[in-house]
């Protein structure tokens, strides 16, 4: 590099160049999860609305109920509501999920449905949770064995 002032450019820039495209197959990988994540989302809160929402509640009340599944699907998955992981993190943009793992993401985006199938059945809120924590344990575990995952993030 010392000799060719041009080469020692031409090195930084494919590197650079190489890191880029290293960080934006990341990138891809969990903003697919997160958009799984958020279209499963609505599969979720239909449900709500459909058979745990009554008809004559305020806006507000119905802001409270979509709060409290959500912060159940927090609690299967990362083990605290969504208040508990801010209160610790006040600096950071965004919400918990913002900062979930691939695998995690993926598991998020499972609950969801299957919390919303659980619903229809007329599980209570406990047996939801129970199962719903269950099934995210089993997942994370398979996922974060997955020789498949594993390449992904390589």
């Amino acid at each position: 590099m010392w000799i060719s002032p041009e080469f020692k450019i031409y090195l930084i820039k494919e590197f650079q160049r190489l890191k880029e495209d290293e960080n934006s197959r990341l990138s891809l990988a969990w903003n697919l999860n997160r958009t799984l994540s958020k279209l499963n989302y609505r599969i979720h809160t239909d449900a709500i609305k459909a058979r745990l929402i009554p008809g004559t509640i305020t806006p507000a009340q119905a802001a409270t109920t979509y709060a409290n599944k959500a912060d159940m699907l927090n609690v299967a998955l990362f083990g605290q509501t969504a208040k508990q992981w801010r209160d610790p993190n006040p600096n950071l943009e965004g919400n918990m999920r913002d900062y979930a793992t691939i695998e995690q993401l993926l598991v998020l985006a499972n609950i969801e449905s299957m919390n919303a199938e659980l619903i229809h059945m007329g599980l209570s809120h406990g047996e939801r949770l129970k199962r719903l924590n269950d099934i995210a344990i089993r997942q994370m575990q398979v996922l974060t064995a997955a020789p498949a995952l594993k390449q992904l993030k390589e």
